[in-house]
């Protein structure tokens, strides 16, 4: 019994195989044995995931995919799981192994699969797949531009990102009415920072949260000492900062409030 692909939790499922092993093949395969693909659907990806010298493991929240995927994927056996990503403890299966992660996102949880990666990025080394293109854009954007915002900073801290290729609408059921966006995420060597992380995160909402005033104004909430605002970065507007230049930032109000 065939089974008709539908669209659930924002996703639209890729079928064109060309892309489907293009995506695949973003893959470098470098410091790591597992692959996690998130959202297989009916396993248009996951045919050519199965077929790297890697272990592939999925997970599907949706109950007909996942028992097609079981009926059509035998050598998947035990390793599909059937749970909601963004509240799933990876560590159920991969204990403290480093592993990849992969998949056609669904777009209304995309941003929010990226901030669980950030909150798991010591065991991952590698993430890619395909976006709404906007928001591969955004993540993947240097600074200097409207697109550049709080994805952009959070996710380049940790991991070198690269924008790969566009797919257009026509290769997906349902089409969307955008095009789609193929990235890379590859760890850097030391993705520690110097500063606190959570501070770190805070300081680079508040700034975007308030994008068109100075720093010195976005962020005010910080208690600066006026020693510190005279620096001449709070003249600057969050586009302007480079994502070292945050951390540098970070770094100098940790100082801060150490000296207060």
């Amino acid at each position: 019994m065939s089974v008709k692909p539908k669209k659930h939790l924002g996703q639209h499922f890729l079928n064109d195989e060309s892309v489907a092993q293009g995506i695949a093949d973003t893959l470098t395969l470098k410091g790591y044995d597992n692959v996690l693909e998130i959202g297989p659907g009916m396993g248009v990806l996951t045919k050519y995931l199965l077929e790297k010298p890697t272990t592939t493991y999925v997970i599907e929240i949706d109950k007909e995919s996942a028992s097609y995927l079981q009926a059509h994927y035998l050598q998947l056996s035990d390793r599909i799981i059937q749970e909601d990503v963004l509240k799933y403890d990876f560590s159920k299966v991969f204990a403290e192994e480093s592993f990849a992660i992969i998949g056609n996102f669904p777009y209304n949880i995309s941003s929010q699969i990226v901030f669980k990666m950030l909150e798991n990025r010591s065991q991952i080394p590698e993430f890619s797949g395909m976006f709404q293109k906007e928001v591969a854009q955004r993540i993947c954007d240097k600074g200097g531009s409207k697109a550049y915002g709080i994805l952009s900073v959070l996710v380049q801290a940790f991991y070198d990102a690269e924008y790969l290729f566009t797919v257009p609408p026509s290769v997906f059921n349902p089409p969307p009415k955008v095009d789609s966006g193929v990235l890379r995420l590859t760890r850097k060597q030391n993705f520690e920072l110097p500063c606190g992380e959570k501070l770190f995160f805070s300081v680079v909402k508040s700034a975007f949260q308030q994008r068109r005033k100075t720093l010195r104004n976005s962020l005010k909430g910080f208690n600066l000492s006026e020693n510190l605002k005279a620096n001449t970065i709070f003249g600057k507007r969050p586009e302007q900062l480079s994502v070292d230049a945050f951390i540098e930032l970070t770094t100098a109000i940790e100082m801060d409030h150490k000296i207060e």
